[in-house]
């Protein structure tokens, strides 16, 4: 028997467009009784499918202003981790924001949409006992409609009316409003999730241009080119990477990009409590934007938002990374802290795999070294014994000629010693991590950002001086003095001498540039080197040079304990 299928089909279509029917009745009586809204609402449904985020906002404050009648409105979105991170608003000319300068915080009856998440609607705010006041040059308001924007039981942001043409808000205007933060909930989501997607595209984007610039070459400055990715990344005003020797040593920026990088690139200052010091210990984190916590280098480059993140190779923590953004400027996101702290991760990887690659070289330019060393020892050296001491002989045979092959054999005697000496050289310099070797490595390290390579001399014993804190400070003292011939000399000639004895060592860093400004400290660089010497009860001195250029001496007694 068979059964007609198209009666029940029947029945049952009716009964869910009757259903239907009863769900949207509300729906239809609400866009009847606004002339307009139906097409208005279509309209903000559209822009979900925008994605500036900023954009798409404004226009649904705008479209609910004009619905509901109301003089003012605004739209605040909420971070990931609950603050107000934009305010968007509508009814208040940019002059008289202005006037009343920082936007709200999310404190007051603003602050109550947020922690109720339900709908707050007040025919006068200012008499509500949440309500904080407003701040001087505030426009005067007084109805009041609060609406959180959620989708599934998260909240994104809430929007806020004020001041309805005809009386208080309705109930009818609440569902309005509600029905349409949905719209603006999901234009946030849309946002959030294409945003993400772009940071993971930046992200890939800038890894692969640090991994490709990394193994170019051997020589490569990593720090430099991470701070070249970070500034892309990040788009901050001043990005810079530092550097300590251990927690609790002093901050040293290793490298810097951006405004008034030359301020800072090469200058030290104190290990303080601050964000910076955090991320070097492994804590990455955004400055608190209250201004209760010290801001390093805060005296060269103001900043309002600043945040950092520790950079780990081979599990050992090298350096933080760190951007900083003007007041002109919005402040870090988590998100923005979650994405430099992915890269640095990341980029950790290839630093540590240019290091690896850096390293092999070395080694194989130590074993060369070796090599050489044995042939010089073998050969060379034998081969010009031999010689003198045929010479000898013939002087002994040849009284005529003996006063004349003995200055020959003197001079065989001095080429030995100096070729022993270049053999000494090949063997240690590549293992030994002397005062000496130390200094001559920031040499080379600063001599990329010179116009020429400085020459540096030692006297006295400089290794048995140089130990522990005063080889540290020697060090310090020398970088700087290098670091600010590089940002201000314009020398074409550069000498370092370190003169160290029993009572006292001096560094005198000479070069031929345009000389010390009239009545300047350079940079905070020079006030650094002179808080080196008073803490060590020597002196610096910062003088013009004769000849023209600067001559930059730092002078300090060594401490009996540096000789025991």
């Amino acid at each position: 028997m068979r059964v007609d299928n198209s009666f029940y089909k029947t029945t049952r279509d009716v009964r869910l467009h009757s259903s239907s029917q009863q769900v949207v009745a509300p729906d239809r009586r609400l866009l009847a009784a606004q002339p307009g809204l139906q097409s208005l609402f279509e309209e903000c449904q559209l822009v979900t499918s925008e994605l500036d985020l900023t954009r798409v906002l404004h226009q649904v404050v705008e479209y609910i202003v004009t619905l509901v009648d109301a003089q003012y409105g605004a739209l605040g979105v909420l971070s990931l981790d609950g603050w107000l991170e934009q305010f968007i608003h509508v009814g208040v000319s940019e002059e008289l924001v202005d006037r009343v300068g920082h936007l709200p915080e999310g404190h007051g009856i603003l602050g109550a949409v947020n922690d109720s998440s339900r709908p707050i609607r007040l025919k006068d705010l200012t008499k509500d006992p949440r309500a904080v006041g407003f701040p001087e040059h505030h426009p005067p308001m007084d109805s009041f409609l609060g609406v959180p924007i959620k989708i599934r039981g998260e909240t994104f942001g809430n929007l806020y009316l004020t001041n309805r043409a005809g009386g208080p808000f309705t109930a009818e205007d609440e569902e309005l409003v509600t029905a349409l933060a949905a719209t603006a909930a999901t234009a946030i989501n849309n946002a959030r999730h294409y945003g993400e997607a772009r940071r993971a595209q930046q992200l890939s984007g800038a890894l692969s241009e640090v991994t490709s610039a990394l193994l170019a070459s051997p020589s490569t400055d990593a720090l430099g080119v991470l701070t070249e990715s970070v500034a892309a990344l990040t788009r901050a005003e001043l990005v810079s990477v530092v550097v300590s020797e251990a927690v609790g040593k002093e901050l040293h920026v290793d490298s810097a990009r951006g405004e008034g990088a030359s301020l800072i690139e090469g200058t030290s200052v104190p290990w303080i409590d601050c964000v910076l010091s955090r991320a070097m210990s492994g804590e990455p984190g955004i400055a608190p934007t209250d201004g209760d916590e010290p801001v390093p280098f805060m005296g060269d480059i103001p900043s309002a938002s600043m945040i950092a993140v520790p950079l780990v190779v081979s599990g050992d923590r090298v350096a933080a990374l760190c951007a900083t953004r003007t007041a002109n400027e919005s402040p870090f996101t988590s998100s923005e802290l979650e994405l430099l702290s992915d890269f640095a991760s990341q980029a950790g990887l290839a630093v540590a795999l240019a290091w690896s690659r850096a390293d092999r070289q070395r080694l194989e330019l130590v074993e060369e070294r070796a090599r050489i060393a044995r042939d010089l020892h073998d050969h060379a050296i034998q081969r010009l014994f031999g010689t003198g001491l045929g010479l000898q002989t013939l002087a002994s045979a040849d009284s005529n000629h003996a006063a004349c092959l003995e200055a020959h054999v003197a001079e065989i005697d001095a080429a030995i010693a100096d070729i022993r000496t270049a053999i000494f050289a090949l063997q240690t310099h590549a293992t030994s991590r002397t005062a000496r070797h130390r200094l001559l490595d920031v040499m080379s390290e600063l001599a990329p950002r010179l116009s020429t390579i400085p020459r540096m001399s030692f006297a006295g014993p400089v290794d048995l001086i140089l130990e522990d804190s005063l080889a540290d400070d020697a060090i310090a003292v020398v970088r700087e003095a290098l670091t600010n011939v590089a940002r201000h000399a314009h020398a074409d000639a550069v000498s370092v001498e370190i003169n160290a004895s029993d009572t006292h060592l001096t560094i005198i860093v000479e070069d031929n540039g345009i000389g010390p400004s009239s009545g300047s400290s350079r940079s905070s660089g020079t006030n650094n080197l002179s808080a080196r010497a008073r803490a060590r009860g020597g002196e610096f001195q910062l003088t013009p040079r004769n000849s023209g250029g600067t001559r930059a001496q730092w002078h300090a007694p060594v401490p009996s304990s540096e000789l025991s």
